[in-house]
């Protein structure tokens, strides 16, 4: 199954991302029950793998600390724009515990991908037909909201979430959760 460790947004902050949404006017808007800042993608991984990656995450402490999302900014590969995303603001409680998610991964026998970790909350999705229209409204939205700042969220666990591709884009299940001890 196709997993991954994130931390689900808060609620008192999906009025906020709906309102940037609803402004941008193009593109896939992500639910709000599926908002979330991943802290490691594990891929596909099977039930064993999956119940040693349980073990190794609830033995992690979790102190609760809060998270500045702040600026929008589209992501994507050398030929278009796939996501626009909140940025996290440099935080070093967040980049400890995404070192010890992906530390606990490894320790449960999971390969990650090697790439930076950047902080975000992924807003929007845009499909194949991104085009000049699009791109003018994500142009015109990050002309007049890119330099947004949310309230201050915070964080006092995370969780080990399932995600579900169809055709409507991703679901997501929360498997198991970690809150603060």
């Amino acid at each position: 199954m196709r997993v991954f460790v994130g931390v689900m947004l808060a609620e008192a902050l999906w009025e906020p991302v709906a309102q940037l949404q609803s402004a941008l006017g193009c593109g896939r808007a992500v639910a709000e029950e599926n908002l979330h800042l991943t802290l490691a993608f594990l891929g596909d991984v099977d039930l064993p793998e999956l119940e040693a990656v349980h073990e190794e995450l609830a033995a992690l402490p979790v102190t609760p600390f809060t998270v500045d999302l702040a600026g929008l900014d589209p992501m994507g590969g050398a030929d278009r724009v796939e996501t626009l995303v909140l940025n996290a603001r440099p935080n070093p409680a967040l980049e400890a515990l995404h070192s010890k998610v992906a530390q606990a991964a490894r320790r449960a026998g999971v390969v990650l991908e090697r790439r930076r970790f950047r902080p975000h909350v992924t807003i929007a999705r845009f499909g194949k037909g991104f085009g000049p229209g699009a791109v003018a409204k994500l142009g015109a939205l990050l002309q007049a909201r890119g330099d947004v700042v949310l309230p201050e969220w915070r964080v006092t666990g995370f969780a080990l979430i399932r995600s579900h591709l169809g055709r409507e884009g991703a679901s997501y299940e929360v498997l198991a959760e970690y809150p603060e001890a």
